[in-house]
């Protein structure tokens, strides 16, 4: 028989063990818990995903910018969404998006492999390209363009050759309205194709109508609900259809720049190289005895219409919110023409030496692509490597969204950032600033190579047409009626509306 009193000692010492090791156990959780700091291999907080769609049901997929700024007041700067079965890092304000995009340039240099833009550059080109193949395109590419003028005086002769001619367009109409979509693309379209296929065009050429209208289209379509789902979840894209638009559209400029780059490849001089086509050609020659290269038929055709495209929207877009804005202010417009009339006169078209005597000008420019916002969210990014950031660990490959919206409306970086306001780039004596939170092309490595040569457009386009002409709404509208409303799409373009260019007297 058990000694009665040596199991009541056993079992007192048993549960005085268990006693002992449950309050060192809530010890060791309350030291922890207030010594915790948070450890640098997580990944930044972020809302609650549900199963298959994230966070899908949270979000504004048309104004996904927006959405993804109303939750960094919640979660912060840097955060983490779900879009479907994919993490995507959200970067956002100016002092994050510029600590990633320069301070850790190489650590956020990759492009985000997006099924839609895989589909159609398959890796290849400029703009979408990856690695190796990708930085050989780029260095190329910012090398030839330098040659035929990018960045250069000299590219004035051919911005002054479209400036004329869209002068010209736009007397024709007499005073009476028109839209000026159309004719703004073509004639931004010109400057690039000058450079990249060496011609103009006429701008009434059905083919050259075609391609422009196509890249309207197609920036149309690239930001859509439907294809941003397809981006999502790919193997539903025979229920969404979205892609099939844009395909066809891509498919059909392939077409158009192929049988160019047949033609050109049988009359190209090596010793009159004409364009970036023929420049790329001559590399291939060059390269030819080589067993690899990345000078590929198919990296020439893809960066053809990568340059076509981005050199023709971005410009345009933006100018057709300087002239949407200008009939909104008047007083702006009178501003900048009499700027123009002192400094430049009525003799000679304006040029880029007159910039830094026309301060008001350049800062109604600047201003524009300030509040245009025209890229509100870039086609992402993504790491190149695993790498910490900012307190956390963001993992190789993973997809990173720089908000450029939050950068160019930062509250604290700009006065009044949701106002037109052109002395956010003058100071005190009207002379014009440089802003570091403008960087309406980026920053970083995957900037805008073609922002040299936008900047020089966009002034002698916008200081030509404003030296000739002053733009009123159509009769019976006023200034106060104009809605500075913008179709959403890849770039935020005003919704159409009709011009009256009125010559100056």
């Amino acid at each position: 028989m058990v000694n009665m009193t040596t199991f009541y000692t056993s079992l007192l010492n048993s549960n005085a063990a268990q006693l002992l090791c449950v309050s060192l156990l809530l010890l060791l959780v309350l030291y922890v818990s207030l010594t915790w700091t948070p450890s640098p291999f997580k990944l930044p907080p972020g809302p609650i995903p549900l199963p298959i769609i994230g966070n899908l049901h949270i979000l504004n997929l048309k104004q996904l910018d927006e959405s993804l700024i109303k939750l960094s007041e919640k979660y912060g700067n840097v955060f983490t969404i779900q879009l479907g079965p994919r993490k995507a890092i959200v970067l956002v304000g100016y002092d994050v998006v510029q600590d990633a995009l320069v301070n850790h340039a190489e650590a956020f240099g990759e492009r985000a492999k997006e099924p839609m833009f895989e589909c159609t550059s398959r890796g290849k080109g400029i703009i979408f390209g990856h690695g190796e193949s990708w930085k050989t395109m780029r260095r190329f590419a910012l090398s030839t363009m330098r040659d035929f003028g990018m960045g250069k005086k000299n590219i004035e002769d051919r911005i002054h050759q479209e400036a004329q001619m869209l002068i010209r367009y736009f007397e024709s109409h007499k005073g009476q309205p028109f839209c000026p979509k159309g004719i703004m693309n073509r004639c931004t379209a010109n400057v690039i194709c000058s450079i990249v296929l060496g011609k103009r065009f006429d701008y009434e050429d059905p083919a050259f109508i075609k391609l422009t209208r196509q890249v309207t289209e197609g920036v149309e379509n690239l930001i859509t609900p439907l294809l941003m789902l397809y981006n999502f979840f790919p193997k539903l894209g025979f229920l969404l259809g979205a892609h099939k638009t844009v395909m066809r559209i891509v498919k059909e400029q392939e077409e158009y720049f192929s049988e160019f780059i047949k033609s050109s490849r049988q009359t190209m001089d090596e010793n009159d190289i004409r364009s970036f086509v023929d420049a790329f050609m001559l590399k291939q020659q060059e390269e030819n005895k080589k067993t690899h290269t990345y000078f590929t038929d198919e990296n020439l055709l893809v960066s053809t219409w990568n340059l076509f495209g981005a050199g023709t929207e971005t410009s345009s877009t933006t100018l057709l919110w300087a002239f949407l804005l200008m009939m909104k202010y008047p007083e702006i417009q009178k501003k900048v023409q009499e700027e123009i009339d002192e400094v430049v006169g009525s003799e000679r078209l304006p040029k880029l030496e007159d910039k830094v005597n026309l301060p008001y000008c350049d800062a109604v420019i600047h201003e524009t692509q300030r509040f245009g916002n025209i890229t509100p969210l870039p086609v992402g990014r993504a790491t190149t490597y695993d790498t910490h950031f900012r307190g956390y660990f963001i993992p190789k490959d993973t997809n990173v969204l720089p908000v450029l919206t939050s950068v160019l409306y930062d509250k604290t970086q700009w006065e009044t950032p949701y106002r037109f306001t052109p002395s956010h780039f003058l100071d005190a004596n009207g002379k014009f600033v440089k802003r570091a939170a403008f960087i309406p092309f980026l920053a970083g490595r995957r900037s805008c190579l073609g922002g040299s040569l936008a900047k020089a457009e966009l002034f002698l386009f916008f200081t030509a047409v404003m030296q000739k002409f002053t733009f009123c709404p159509s009769p019976g509208v006023t200034s106060e009626d104009l809605e500075l409303l913008p179709e959403v799409g890849v770039t935020l373009c005003p919704k159409p509306y009709l011009l009256c260019a009125v010559p100056r007297k």
